[in-house]
């Protein structure tokens, strides 16, 4: 393979990443190890999801059993709470020779994995039944939707397969449907009501799809990513992938999209296909770096089910991993008070943070910002003066790409470009997550947009 040419032409048609977090590597290293000389100590990324890279701390409880999990030894260290040491030995019993080292007993996951899964899923529902035989374990919820999304490709042209895709999406998704071949359908999320998902908005995004493809699934971030906003069900489509994750914000109530199907009647309830995906990176426990997940698949057909067999599971550590995350210590355990108290720290950090970076972002001149019902990001619109769009065309980026790498490199923070989240109008956003607030932003966005006007 000596030219591009030579590379499948469905990996060179692939979007390229604006790799913000790149250059804030680099910046990073220059700052640590090569003491080149900035306005700022170190670089603050806040354009990602990864909790604890922003500074929060893992679950004592989740952690110390994975500690003994990964080093039985500690079954016999008494300082360790009782319960802790219990549940590690519960969980070694679920493993191939009782070591997290031996491979999952099966393809597609630790059979007591699937079974608490869907035990959890079926409390979460009110008794809506989940059943074990519907739960594949992925390495993380990206993986599972790849493998998922791969099973629905076919046709070129106006027989291609399309998934409707909302604008803004999580900035990983438009890449991953051009690396499984699939074409993006847009509907448009409305910000001024709050980011809210309109059905007249589906319907004519489903219309305009079918002019250039086979639109067959919808893709719906449950809360959204990165806007927030509780997403409506009840949009009927042959063929729904339900991505779900857990809800932060205050005073909301997470809504499943397979309990709010099994309210519809038998028609719907058991006939449309839903996949519904999770991962540990999400909710309170945010362990990213892990790589743990599972789907759950509903209503497909079991010839279909059979070829996920062949997923990828994954490993045995962050299995675990999820069913401690399902599965806290009880009021009766040693370690629950002291789980309860840093899941608490936790809800109140996200929801304190969340009402005080909205108020911050709306109180700097030039940007605007809806509230997050839930997820851990907010998505200011921010008014760029027409000299900065036309330098960014005469630099051939992307105006918010070139605002974001203004940030980085002057104040050493990074933010997400709202082009990443498919962001086409001239409406520029950001991407911010509000677990860390930096003020430097306001003094930043003043000067910046001052000099652009002057310059």
């Amino acid at each position: 393979m000596s030219t591009v040419q030579e590379v499948n032409s469905r990996v060179r048609g692939i979007r390229a990443p604006v790799n913000l977090q790149g250059l804030a590597a680099c910046i990073s290293d220059d700052v640590f190890f090569q003491g080149v000389k900035k306005p700022f100590k170190s670089v603050i990324d806040v354009s990602s999801g990864d909790p604890h890279k922003a500074g929060m701390p893992p679950i004592s409880f989740i952690r110390q059993v994975m500690a003994v999990c990964l080093y039985p030894e500690l079954l016999k260290e008494k300082s360790l709470p009782l319960d802790v040491r219990q549940r590690a030995q519960k969980l070694l019993d679920m493993c191939s020779g009782g070591s997290v080292g031996s491979y999952s007993t099966t393809s597609i996951g630790l059979p007591e994995v699937q079974k608490s899964i869907s035990e959890f899923i079926t409390r979460r529902d009110g008794g809506v039944l989940s059943h074990p035989e519907d739960i594949i374990l992925t390495i993380g919820s990206q993986k599972g939707l790849s493998v998922f999304l791969n099973l629905l490709t076919s046709g070129e042209g106006k027989t291609q397969t399309g998934v409707l895709t909302p604008m803004p999406c999580p900035h990983t998704l438009p890449m991953l449907l051009d690396m499984t071949g699939l074409a993006l359908v847009p509907y448009r999320l409305f910000e001024e009501q709050g980011w809210a998902v309109n059905l007249d908005e589906l319907h004519r995004a489903l219309e305009a799809g079918r002019v250039h493809c086979e639109p067959k699934a919808i893709y719906i971030s449950n809360p959204g990513n990165p806007t927030g906003e509780q997403s409506c069900a009840g949009f009927q489509s042959q063929t729904s992938s339900l991505f779900l994750l857990i809800v932060y914000g205050q005073d909301k109530e997470f809504i499943s999209y397979k309990k709010v199907l099994s309210e519809m009647g038998k028609t719907y309830a058991e006939t449309m296909e839903l996949v519904s995906f999770h991962s540990i990176s999400t909710a309170y426990i945010g362990e990213c770096g892990l790589r743990g997940g599972y789907m759950e698949v509903v209503n497909i057909d079991p010839a279909v089910k059979k070829c996920l067999n062949f997923t990828p599971s994954a490993p045995v550590l962050p299995q675990l991993a999820l069913e401690l995350s399902l599965n806290p210590p009880r009021p009766e355990d040693s370690s629950y008070n002291s789980y309860t108290q840093e899941i608490h720290h936790i809800e109140d950090t996200l929801s304190q943070n969340a009402k005080r970076a909205l108020e911050f972002l709306n109180r700097v001149e030039g940007m605007s910002c809806q509230p997050s019902m839930a997820g851990p990001f907010l998505y200011p619109r921010v008014h760029l003066p027409p000299h900065m769009v036309e330098e960014a065309k005469r630099l051939g980026v992307k105006a918010d790409v070139l605002y974001c790498q203004r940030l980085l490199e002057e104040e050493g923070i990074c933010v997400g470009a709202g082009c990443e989240n498919g962001q086409e109008d001239k409406n520029y956003h950001i991407r911010h997550r509000y677990l860390l607030i930096n003020n430097k932003i306001n003094q930043f966005h003043r000067s910046f947009c001052e000099a652009m006007l002057t310059g």
